[in-house]
């Protein structure tokens, strides 16, 4: 029991074992970096193993340790070998970081069902094999940190990605429901991260049906604020956390008013649509790994003006008050 409380309320990453999923790019590459620059020990999960190999000499180069287990983790048995070379490695295993994801766009009957399928088990089957094999190493060791990076899409609908959406509701649910089961070991957590819409090279990498180059809705927030938010929770656990003021507006937007936020998320696309030059249909990354896209970011991102940012925070006390203002008329 004393290595349990020194593990979890230890201020130093030097010595922390923690497996970072889709770790070549976005939001896993830098939460490697940023676990390195603390000492930590990092090991880098993704389907590239050339550019894994990349970032685990970055890491070295920033004092922390690495090890490269190439992964694919829709194959429940790859993520049960990864656990299996985590621990060896390291001894133990302190964090869990499950963060490969995949993204497909396109009208729901228009996209291929096998394309529904791979987001549904990259999305949520990759994590749930992360958490079917790292939680016995968890038990065994009475502590752990399991940590979801789900996105504001498991509360915010998003059409023309059904898939998609389908995968990080259900990832809600499921963090729920595996944290219930939990409640006799204090010592493993289960957190979720929400984060905005990112400045990553996700939606280069998208399987895309739309006919119609895809970009990210503004505003686009930087992937080292997950990185941060990743790094803090390895320290201090907590169940839920949001990653940019946007997450937590969709959230009330459509707790409050569903069929209208929905809406309107729908027409702004398909506005979008009617104007976008026309392109060919592509898998993306779906099925196989791409060899673009590499980087943390995915350069949509500007920095906003003085004018844009007083936008964003009105836009934002304007969403809080009519919220406040209907749940008053409903007491």
């Amino acid at each position: 029991m004393e290595e349990v409380n020194q593990r979890t309320t230890d201020t130093s990453l030097q010595g922390k074992v923690i497996v970072i999923t889709g770790a070549s790019s976005g939001v896993g590459r830098a939460t490697a970096l940023a676990l390195a620059r603390k000492s930590a020990s990092v090991v880098l999960a993704a389907r590239r193993d050339t550019v894994l190999d990349e970032v685990a000499e970055e890491c070295k180069t920033l004092g922390g340790k690495a090890l490269v287990v190439p992964t694919d983790v829709t194959d429940g048995d790859a993520i049960k070998i990864l656990a299996a070379a985590a621990e060896e490695w390291g001894g133990h295993i302190d964090v869990w970081v499950n963060n490969a994801g995949v993204l497909a766009a396109g009208p729901f009957e228009e996209t291929p069902v096998d394309v529904h399928d791979q987001v549904i088990k990259t999305n949520l089957l990759g994590y749930i094999h992360g958490a079917h094999a790292v939680l016995p190493i968890f038990k065994q060791q009475g502590y752990g940190i399991l940590v979801n990076n789900i996105s504001v899409g498991g509360w915010f609908p998003t059409p023309y990605a059904v898939g998609y959406s389908a995968s990080k509701f259900g990832l809600r649910g499921f963090s729920e429901a595996l944290r219930g089961e939990l409640h006799q070991w204090p010592q493993i957590h289960v957190c979720d991260l929400y984060p905005a819409f990112l400045d990553t090279p996700g939606i280069q990498h998208a399987g895309n049906y739309t006919g119609h180059p895809l970009r990210p809705a503004p505003p686009v927030y930087d992937p080292q604020k997950v990185a941060e938010a990743i790094s803090r929770l390895v320290l201090h656990p907590r169940p839920s956390t949001v990653v940019g003021g946007m997450a937590s507006f969709l959230r009330i937007a459509h707790g409050l008013f569903p069929a209208l936020s929905r809406n309107i998320t729908a027409n702004t696309m398909e506005f979008y649509f009617k104007r976008a030059d026309s392109i060919k249909n592509t898998d993306g990354n779906l099925f196989e790994p791409a060899e673009y896209g590499t980087s943390i970011h995915g350069g949509w991102r500007t920095p906003p003006t003085p004018r844009q940012k007083a936008f964003t925070n009105a836009l934002l006390v304007a969403g809080l008050a009519v919220g406040l203002l209907w749940l008053g008329k409903r007491v």
